[in-house]
């Protein structure tokens, strides 16, 4: 088994969502098209996959450093024991000259074609990629209900509180019983009548979380922390910058019920100062990292593992980013769930067609690879990607 090519394009997200910080109007993303000489006498096989959402297109890097790395690299240096391409030894040719720390120039790269990677040896192995990682991390076989939740309440101009409750609705009649939405883009007051409605269409407040991307100051944390203390909402996502421990340590102690974060963190260390320095509480927070953002789905796996080792189970982690590739992941690890994006990032958001969610949650398609080819709009444009 060896790589024959890899090819990378740009492609806006398609979006005009704006949460608390910025819009995703400029918004681009990288997909990553790879063909694997499978070995099987089967011939060749193309994995896929993109850099999820709310990180730019990171081609350049793909074609200068990484791409290159790869196909110099002597092809039986980059399989396993049985002769299947392992993607972990991918990304450490991909990481061969690169100088510790620095993780978010080159992490959201490696990492989307490390994914890429377990789509093709999927495919070249007749196998769902979420089984591939059960059996290679777990020891066992790939669950097969995933819970999942809609990351909506997005800003809207001209948008009214009520909307939201509307919103909720819409999601409720699709299937999902829990949602997230977006707070720090408004007053606290109006984000605060935002989060009645909500709760006004949901049987509690375990039902609904909230996210800030990142948006408030000292100040401003501390006063949506008290403000939402009484809902005791399902969780408080990104209240801060997502490298202010200090700060994330204050709010964890005078903030009781959940926190979260993750998806601006790009490296094991990161996860672990996360744990150490910011106050995060086993059995209580919750981390979200995006995995073709932070190096893959090897790399997120083996920090499952580790932090599994630090007292925190595999279902405190909610992998970010609404798409197939956080999907397997959580029915390969067994994680606590993941993201759905309806009606939101066009081509990006969303499962394999037909997918249906049910009392919140969804069956993972036993497609081989991570199931791209369900999902018709997607694949479609991943098959331009090194097309001649």
């Amino acid at each position: 088994m060896r790589i024959i090519a890899l090819h990378e394009a740009a492609f806006p997200v398609q979006s005009t969502m704006r949460n608390a910080v910025f819009s995703f109007a400029e918004m681009t993303t990288s997909i990553v098209a790879v063909r694997l000489d499978s070995g099987t006498g089967n011939g060749p096989v193309t994995g896929y996959a993109f850099n999820s959402t709310g990180r730019y297109a990171c081609g350049q890097s793909m074609r200068e450093r990484f791409f290159p790395r790869l196909l110099r690299a002597k092809p039986e240096s980059l399989l396993d024991a049985s002769g299947v391409l392992d993607p972990a030894k991918a990304v450490a040719t991909m990481l061969v000259g690169e100088k510790p720390g620095g993780h978010a120039e080159r992490c959201i790269a490696i990492g989307t074609i490390e994914t890429a990677l377990w789509d093709a040896v999927g495919k070249s192995q007749d196998l769902p990629t979420a089984e591939l990682l059960a059996r290679r991390y777990r020891g066992g076989p790939m669950h097969q209900k995933v819970s999942v939740y809609v990351g909506g309440g997005w800003y809207r101009p001209g948008g009214l509180p009520q909307d939201v409750a509307d919103e909720i609705r819409s999601h409720q009649e699709s299937g999902y019983t829990h949602v997230k939405i977006k707070v720090g883009g408004a007053s606290l007051d109006e984000d605060l009548r935002r989060i009645e409605c909500a709760l006004g269409v949901l049987p509690d407040s375990g039902h609904l979380a909230v996210d800030a991307n990142c948006k408030f100051e000292r100040d401003e944390a501390l006063a949506y922390a008290t403000a939402l203390a009484p809902y005791r909402l399902r969780w408080f996502e990104e209240p801060c910058d997502p490298n202010d421990f200090s700060l994330m340590a204050e709010l964890a102690s005078v903030y009781a019920p959940p926190l979260s974060a993750g998806e601006n963190l790009y490296g094991m260390q990161d996860v672990v100062n996360l744990i150490r320095l910011g106050g995060w509480r086993s059995g209580r927070d919750l981390i979200q990292v995006d995995p073709p953002q932070s190096y893959g789905m090897d790399a997120y796996a083996i920090m499952v593992l580790d932090l599994e080792a630090r007292g925190w189970q595999a279902t405190s982690h909610f992998p970010h980013g609404g798409n197939q590739m956080s999907l397997a992941l959580a029915a390969g690890l067994g994680l606590g769930g993941c993201e759905a994006y309806p009606g939101v990032f066009g081509s990006f958001g969303g499962f394999a067609d037909g997918t249906v969610v049910e009392g919140g949650y969804i069956q993972p398609p036993q497609l081989p690879g991570i199931g791209f080819e369900g999902h018709s709009a997607l694949y479609a444009l991943m098959r331009t990607v090194g097309a001649d």
